[in-house]
Parts: structure tokens; C-alpha cells; sequence
């Protein structure tokens, strides 16, 4: 499975990409919204649950690969782990590709994936109310916040923003956007 856009390629996780994974989870300000910067031997566990949401359901998020060097930037796309407020297209991205606009043009990729392939009706994005830059990316996807959201363990205790839109919604924003082009 491997979608492209024009400077990404967003494609299953390898074993290679491990390493920049690990420096994004052990950096503090990467990792602050998603559950804290860990150690290089938790982010291992944590890197495999990717692979094994798409062994077992299928879908999860894609790693994402720069084109143009050819190097892991981030993982972004459909994700649903248990207890989950929802169907969610999520992304978080390494420090050294922040400001580039890659987690908007993932998402996009990723949004249209979950509602073409996985014919999801609707897609989340649980975001921390502190949160401003993953609060400007889900703008520019279209979504807004539908308000306060609850998280399953061990994560009840973060604070997360229900952010969304359905494929409806999706698909004409797409549609109109395709029209002014």
C-alpha cells in the first residue's frame, strides 16, 4: 500500500525508518501531545503498533517519506485503536520537517485514503487544547472542533479537542477547491 502526493510518499512502516521515529518520540517538544517523549526502547514498542494495526485491521497510519531525499519525516493517516472516540486521520511529524506543510499534504492524502478506500463516513482528529499547530493543520483540512473530547486509558487524563468532518463535507470542500483550480 503506498499513496503519493507531490513531495511525499506515504507507504507501510519498515524496520529502516526506526531510527528518525525514535528521535521524534525523544524529543520533548514532538512528543509532548502524544503522550510524552519516551525512551529509544519504548518508542520501539510504540513503532510496532503501526505495523500491527495494519496486520490486524488493516489500516493504520502510513509512514511518510520525503521524495526528494528519500527520508522518513513522519506518520500520518487512518487510525483506530480501542475504546477510541472515533475513526481518526492522525500525523506527527519529525521537528526537522515542521513549517513545511507536509502534515497538511499527508492528511489530505490520508483523509481522502480513509474515506475512498476505508469508506469511512467520518474522520476525527483528537487534539490538545493547547495544541495551535495541529489545531492550524485540521483548519486547513476543513475540520473543525466539535468540542471536548474523552480519551481511553491511559490517556483519560489528557486534555483532547474532538476535531472533524464527514465525507460529505470532505468532498465538496475537495470538489470546490477542484473547481477554483
Amino acid at each position: 500500500m503506498e499513496l503519493e502526493t507531490e513531495r511525499l510518499v506515504l507507504r507501510l512502516p519498515q524496520a529502516t525508518d526506526f531510527d528518525r521515529y525514535a528521535e521524534t518520540l525523544g524529543n520533548e517538544a514532538a512528543a509532548r501531545y502524544i503522550g510524552g517523549h519516551v525512551s529509544r526502547a519504548a518508542a520501539w514498542r510504540r513503532f510496532l503498533q503501526m505495523p500491527g494495526a495494519w496486520a490486524l485491521q488493516g489500516f493504520a497510519m502510513f509512514s511518510v517519506v520525503e521524495k526528494a531525499s528519500g527520508l522518513w519525516v513522519g506518520q500520518c493517516g487512518p487510525w483506530r485503536p480501542e475504546g477510541w472516540p472515533g475513526n481518526e486521520v492522525g500525523w506527527t511529524f519529525h521537528p526537522d520537517a515542521w513549517g513545511k506543510g507536509y502534515a497538511t499534504e499527508a492528511a489530505t492524502a490520508a483523509m481522502d485514503y480513509a474515506f475512498d478506500v476505508l469508506g469511512w463516513d467520518a474522520v476525527i482528529h483528537c487534539i490538545d487544547p493547547d495544541n495551535a499547530a495541529s489545531q492550524r493543520v485540521a483548519t486547513r483540512l476543513g475540520s473543525r472542533n466539535q468540542g471536548p473530547g474523552r480519551m481511553p486509558a491511559p490517556y483519560e487524563d489528557c486534555p483532547t479537542d474532538i476535531w472533524g468532518q464527514t465525507r460529505a463535507e470532505w468532498r465538496a470542500r475537495r470538489a470546490g477547491a477542484t473547481a477554483c483550480a
